[in-house]
């Protein structure tokens, strides 16, 4: 059999037009993502072996609305997405934050981070409100998701059983986390161990969810999304749908959807923005290593019902 005759067959030979554009998306997901759930994982762990424990908890205020106000603000010096943000949530459990506000600094974090701020400003400058709504709102939702969690009775429930058990010993890879005593070498050991465990933990969670929004993408219309765009009420919840199944990291979807700019009113740039930075299929299967699901669907609905309210409220006012 020549060569000439091998390269014709496996010229011929071709996956599936969806199987490829399954694939292609699925793997695009995956490369936006990685750089930032890895910075995320680093954090998490610089958090749990370098920092005295507790150093950031004690040091915020002690009024409960204040306090979460002012770790909704810690994203500005996280800049991470969405991604990385659960595992540097994970970390600051480990360090002392109770389970609302860590709820609170994984919501508000992937808007309020400089680099998202950065490329929505040069997306859409001020036009639209769009920017302003979209900061104000995720800080808005943050705290209120995060007030309403500090009333739970019983937090630890809110968490997965694994995790919740690795909180109680005080680190996420099992071991004691007052680690006054150990030396330059041990701390970096133990760095190596917890980012070794929380990629272990957070990748194959990763891949399922950028498997599941690359199915959705291609399988779904999105002629039937384009078509509801003029609309005021179905323009917001078809940008919703959007956001949760593109599952765009926050840090570049501002330009993502700026496409959708000129078929969209306002509000539903709005929501996607918000709502997609928060909650989406890849979001939910990396949060799952932390919360239980029916933590999750609260969270989901909430921040879902709130997204709406203000993209609605940019549709009527803006």
């Amino acid at each position: 059999m020549s060569p000439a005759f091998v390269d014709e067959q496996l010229s011929d030979w071709q996956l599936p037009d969806r199987v490829q554009d399954t694939l292609t998306l699925a793997i695009s997901v995956i490369i936006e993502s990685v750089p930032f759930v890895f910075l995320g994982i680093l954090l998490s762990a610089v958090v749990q072996v370098w920092l005295p424990h507790g150093v950031l908890a004690r040091h915020l205020p002690r009024n409960p609305v204040l306090r979460r106000a002012s770790i909704s603000l810690l994203g500005m010096f996280f800049p991470v997405c969405e991604c990385g943000n659960v595992p540097l949530a994970r970390g600051f459990m480990v360090g002392g934050f109770t389970v609302s506000e860590s709820i609170t600094f994984l919501l508000a974090a992937p808007i309020l981070n400089p680099i998202t701020i950065i490329t929505t400003h040069q997306a859409f400058g001020w036009d639209g409100h769009i920017l302003v709504a979209r900061l104000l709102g995720g800080f808005l939702i943050a705290n209120v998701v995060g007030w309403l969690f500090s009333k739970h009775p019983d937090p630890q429930s809110l968490l997965a059983t694994k995790f919740a058990a690795a909180c109680a010993t005080g680190s996420t890879n099992g071991h004691d986390h007052e680690h006054g005593g150990l030396g330059r070498e041990s701390r970096f050991s133990q760095t190596t161990e917890i980012f070794i465990r929380e990629t272990s933990v957070i990748m194959p969670a990763l891949f399922i969810g950028s498997a599941v929004a690359a199915l959705t993408q291609v399988f779904v219309p999105r002629s039937v999304l384009l078509a509801l765009g003029s609309n005021p009420v179905w323009s917001v919840l078809a940008m919703m749908a959007l956001a949760f199944i593109v599952a765009v990291c926050s840090n570049v979807d501002a330009f993502f959807v700026l496409s959708f700019g000129s078929t969209f009113l306002p509000g539903g740039i709005v929501a996607f923005l918000v709502f997609g930075a928060l909650i989406d299929v890849k979001m939910l299967a990396l949060m799952r290593t932390t919360f239980t699901s029916h933590t999750l669907i609260q969270i989901t609905v909430v921040v879902g019902l709130m997204s709406a309210a203000l993209g609605l409220l940019v549709n009527y006012v803006a």
